[in-house]
């Protein structure tokens, strides 16, 4: 099969032709159809990351048919689409795991991190860390919902009740959390890299009441903040941003560091938290609202050999939505 590995050299993925892999105990393989490319196979590849198997095949945004089941495999049956996302596996033993919060587990391991991903036309997975998919998506468009979607699910929720909610960085998670909470009756107001009109006419389009550069304040003081952008410098631009009372929320897994602020911008009961990774309870919630809520998934499809123009597109700006690769025609 084809799989672009990245092999330890910072910035470079490299397709190579490598053997199918075969599922183990409790796992499914997939012929992956699609994948989503993600800003976090961006830190894997550019080496800000640090602990990746390696070789690895990046991709935990993965969209495929179940063609072959491991030893023990009964929760999916040969044939059936599903989806596979970032958190790959957890002890299941640990204080974190026993209450809930596997995501926190310190044994998790992560799809196309320390577990091969979707970069390739094959992948294997435990099938207790799969999901099942909304059958109003297209391959293409299902894939984003599993880390863009899933993360962003997350990290709303974190941000409380309030109405106004503040997105930094209007990218694939941002532009599906904007529909959830426009939804939900909040009002979204969108702050992307200086200049960006682009990037803000898409934030209106997907109705944000105000759209803004990231280091603009907002008409209105915010209720919360959600921060995509992995720029530690937007932790006190929110902060300024958000009303006493209000949250912070930094939603990637990797971040510049935060400059020192005055404690004026933290006083008032300001909040300031992090996201990390996502439970199984956290998927199965979204996937159910995305199917009773059609999402706009906006995506721009690459073909598998082309992943590394993908992420040159993601990390130059360029992207605008989320980027899928094409593994499998249907």
């Amino acid at each position: 099969m084809r799989a672009m590995l990245y092999e330890g050299r910072p910035g470079e993925l490299v397709e190579r032709e490598v053997a199918p892999p075969a599922p183990g105990p409790g796992q499914v393989r997939l012929s992956v159809r699609t994948c989503g490319v993600c800003r976090t196979d961006l830190h894997v590849v550019d080496g800000e990351l640090a602990e990746p198997k390696r070789p690895v095949v990046p991709g935990h945004e993965i969209v495929g048919v179940v063609d072959a089941l491991g030893p023990g495999a009964t929760r999916f049956a040969l044939g059936q689409r599903v989806g596979v996302p970032w958190l790959g596996t957890c002890c299941g033993r640990c204080e974190y795991c026993r209450s809930g919060r596997e995501n926190l587990c310190p044994g998790a391991r992560f799809t196309g991190y320390q577990i091969d991903g979707g970069y390739a036309q094959s992948a294997v997975a435990d099938e207790r860390f799969c999901f099942a998919l909304p059958d109003n998506y297209t391959d293409v468009e299902a894939a984003p919902l599993l880390c863009a979607g899933l993360i962003g699910y997350r990290a709303f929720r974190m941000a409380g009740s309030g109405t106004r909610l503040g997105i930094y960085g209007f990218g694939a998670a941002a532009h599906l959390v904007a529909q959830v909470a426009r939804h939900d009756g909040r009002e979204i107001f969108a702050f992307t890299r200086p200049g960006d009109a682009a990037a803000q006419a898409f934030a209106r389009r997907l109705g944000a009441s105000w759209a803004g550069d990231s280091d603009q304040l907002p008409p209105q003081p915010l209720h919360a903040a959600i921060l995509f952008a992995p720029v530690g410098a937007l932790v006190p631009a929110a902060l300024r941003a958000v009303a006493p009372g209000g949250t912070v929320v930094c939603a990637g897994i990797h971040m510049s560091d935060i400059p020192s602020f005055p404690y004026a911008l933290l006083w008032g009961e300001r909040t300031v938290r992090s996201v990390a990774n996502l439970t199984r309870a956290d998927g199965e919630a979204f996937l159910a609202l995305a199917g009773r809520v059609k999402l706009e998934t906006e995506v721009t499809e690459w073909p598998l050999a082309r992943a590394r123009e993908a992420l040159d597109e993601l990390r130059a700006g360029r992207a605008i939505g989320a980027a899928v690769l094409r593994c499998h025609d249907a």
